[in-house]
């Protein structure tokens, strides 16, 4: 190998890690300045709730990994209300608000529940489009985690504990 051809591989390679690095590192986001109209008529304003954590969720009643996830909210509700969390669930825009409404009575689902009809919060969060999308919301009002998929429970416990 030519003093040349290592020059490029390892300037390469710093370019790799460079912007891994920043990846990594990028500054938090904030989350979006948006109201939530809960099925029992609540108006939940993402600003009103700073100094609290905040975990909404985007889901669909269809969506087997949104179902699966229901027993942790449920358990994390249950944990950490008291504490101040708010857990908001954001039904799709395409799931019908019957079948919302039935998922909700047949759960018993504690926790903050709404309609997005117009996909205005899934546009707002970044323009979701799969579900189970999960976010966590720090008490100064940053999204410290996004994940889509089902979330781990022991994860997302941890994550919580971190924030008290």
């Amino acid at each position: 190998m030519t003093f040349k051809q290592a020059t490029g591989i390892f300037l390469l390679m710093g370019l790799v890690a460079t912007a891994a690095w920043y990846w990594q590192t990028q500054t938090v986001r904030i989350a979006p300045a948006v109201t939530f109209k809960t099925l029992s008529g609540e108006n939940l304003a993402l600003a009103d709730l700073q100094g609290k954590p905040v975990i909404v969720t985007f889901w669909a009643t269809d969506c087997p990994g949104c179902i699966e996830e229901i027993p942790h909210l449920i358990q994390l509700h249950q944990t950490y209300s008291q504490r101040g969390l708010t857990i908001i669930a954001v039904a799709m825009h395409y799931d019908p608000p019957n079948h919302v409404l039935e998922m909700v009575k047949s759960q018993k689902l504690p926790y903050s529940v709404t309609l997005d009809p117009s996909g205005e919060l899934a546009q707002a969060f970044g323009n979701v489009q799969l579900t189970p999308t999960t976010f966590l919301i720090d008490p100064k009002g940053h999204i410290v985690m996004q994940k889509v998929g089902a979330f781990g429970l022991s994860d997302m416990k941890q994550r919580l504990e971190a924030l008290s």
